[in-house]
């Protein structure tokens, strides 16, 4: 079995969003799987996708990214991760340091984002962290990674479509 190293990672693919977008959702860093990919939450066990097409109402799951990010769109829904590049081992979150943050003002600026949602608390500590003067609208969500395993589909669900209503 090959053992993962730690090694520096730069996010190489661009945040999703317009001028309409309302809800931002940041996750943390791409995983291996997503990085491999150039796009959000390939990892087959991330339940990100399932998530969206129950809150946006539409199967996601076998769309292509550009069909995807088509929807997000249409919903008004942006998405990008809190780190631009860091040290990483694999796709550990916990094993993030060294981090240079995404350029997240710059995607309020050009959008209609009211409200932040993130996706697990290792991109709401990080955000917190980066970005103390935005947190007034950040909600911090139950990641939908597959190593966040105790939390069932269902609770996860509940949390998210409390996030995406939420004031």
């Amino acid at each position: 079995m090959k053992r993962a190293v730690e090694k520096t990672v730069r996010h190489t693919f661009p945040p999703i969003y317009d001028e309409h977008s309302r809800i931002l959702i940041l996750g943390s860093l791409p995983s291996v799987a997503s990085r491999e990919a150039d796009f959000y939450y390939m990892h087959p066990q991330n339940r990100f996708w399932r998530v969206m097409s129950a809150l946006l109402g539409e199967d996601l799951t076998l769309l292509s990214p550009q069909e995807k990010t088509a929807a997000l769109l249409k919903s008004g829904v942006a998405l990008y991760d809190v780190v631009l590049s860091c040290r990483i081992t694999g796709s550990g979150d916990a094993s993030i340091k060294n981090v240079e943050y995404a350029d997240i003002p710059a995607i309020l600026e050009k959008s209609n984002v009211q409200k932040i949602l993130l996706n697990g608390q290792k991109a709401y500590a990080l955000f917190k962290k980066g970005f103390p003067c935005l947190t007034e609208k950040a909600i911090l969500l139950p990641s939908t990674s597959p190593a966040n395993a105790k939390c069932g589909f269902d609770a996860l669900l509940r949390a998210w479509k409390e996030g995406f209503s939420a004031e």
